[in-house]
């Protein structure tokens, strides 16, 4: 009789603990199955962001960077089946594995230059159709990097006029910037895809505006050089007594090497090479190489930097494969052409010596 007494007690005052213990699975699980797996999301997600976002763009390796986004990014938006979609790192993310595609596409592109240079057809084709299938990869992941940056910020880019979203710290606000320029690059590798990626044209005139949300000086004119970018593009969108793009662009450059992060000089390329402006390219990528001697490249964000010396470099080096057959010399860099500068240099007379 005691000892059923004393069973009873215990039944009693270990029930309401179970009954606790299963209101907090509930909670932390919401509507999903496992609890496990939705904790585990949010540590992951508030750990990417916080701690590993901020590691990833201090490095000064793009294709280790890029092989990062490839391989996290599947395991960690896998979480947005259990929890809120991760979506400001899964734009960063997804913005790297683009640039993945990208290297991938440039390779093939100067294949085919080398290939055509050498009178090779059939190579100078397989080598064209390989770069326009990466294209179209690298096209769909900037344009899915591009819309997780909107969703992040909750962000309509279609909405007239621009309701600037709440950015809370200098990270939000540079994964919003990259956000659209990821945005105006999808839509650069769909037209080299031969639109294969099916990019909707329509997020370029919705970038500009969404890019006067953003300070130009603070990052140093890559707001403004993108806004110049869809003037090229889109020239209905230039707003009137706007200034000439290409004077944005020049302006832009300066900024950028001012503040440590170049990429107005990569806009400035691909617009040149996108229109046809052979000068224009050439006083970008020698700009860049100048501003090598004085920049203080802005160590939090050196990752970008690095991803716009990627772009200047494959633009240079598609210049002399087009034209010599052959890459970039290291020594070259920042010029056009193999010859050497004759003028103005001093010789040593060696009359004295005789």
């Amino acid at each position: 009789m005691i000892s059923t007494l004393v069973t009873f007690s215990r039944r009693i005052s270990v029930a309401p603990l179970k009954l606790l213990t299963a209101g907090a699975l509930i909670l932390l699980a919401g509507c999903s199955a496992n609890p496990i797996y939705t904790t585990t999301g949010v540590v992951l997600s508030n750990y990417s962001e916080g701690e590993a976002t901020p590691y990833v763009l201090q490095m000064s390796d793009p294709k280790m960077a890029c092989a990062l986004g490839e391989g996290i990014d599947p395991l960690l938006y896998s979480f947005s089946r259990v929890t809120d979609a991760p979506d400001s790192t899964g734009s960063l993310l997804m913005l790297l594995a683009g640039n993945c595609a990208e290297y991938k596409a440039w390779e093939a592109e100067l294949a085919y230059l080398r290939a055509d240079y050498q009178g090779n057809v059939e190579a100078a084709k397989d080598a064209r159709e390989e770069a326009k299938r990466l294209n179209a990869l690298t096209a769909k992941r900037r344009y899915a990097s591009f819309q997780r940056a909107m969703a992040a910020y909750e962000f309509d880019p279609s909405v007239e006029p621009v309701e600037c979203p709440f950015l809370f710290s200098e990270q939000d606000e540079l994964t919003f910037l990259l956000g659209l320029l990821t945005g105006m690059q999808a839509i650069v590798n769909d037209a080299n895809s031969g639109a294969m990626a099916g990019v909707p044209k329509n997020i370029a005139p919705q970038a500009e505006r969404a890019a006067t949300c953003l300070d130009n000086e603070k990052w140093g004119g890559m707001p403004n050089a993108i806004r110049a970018l869809v003037w090229l593009l889109l020239p209905d969108t230039r707003p009137a007594l706007s200034p000439d793009p290409w004077q944005v662009l020049e302006h832009s450059t300066e900024l950028g090497a001012e503040k440590g992060m170049r990429v107005p000089h990569a806009l400035q390329a691909v617009a040149a090479e996108t229109f046809g402006r052979p000068e224009k390219l050439e006083e970008a990528i020698a700009s860049f190489v100048e501003a090598n001697a004085t920049i203080d490249v802005w160590d939090e964000y050196r990752l970008v930097d690095e991803v716009a010396a990627g772009v200047i470099r494959f633009s240079s080096d598609k210049h002399w494969s087009a034209n010599y057959g052959y890459r970039t010399p290291q020594t070259y860099f920042g010029k056009m052409s193999p010859e050497r500068e004759t003028e103005n240099v001093e010789t040593m007379s060696l009359d004295g010596l005789l």
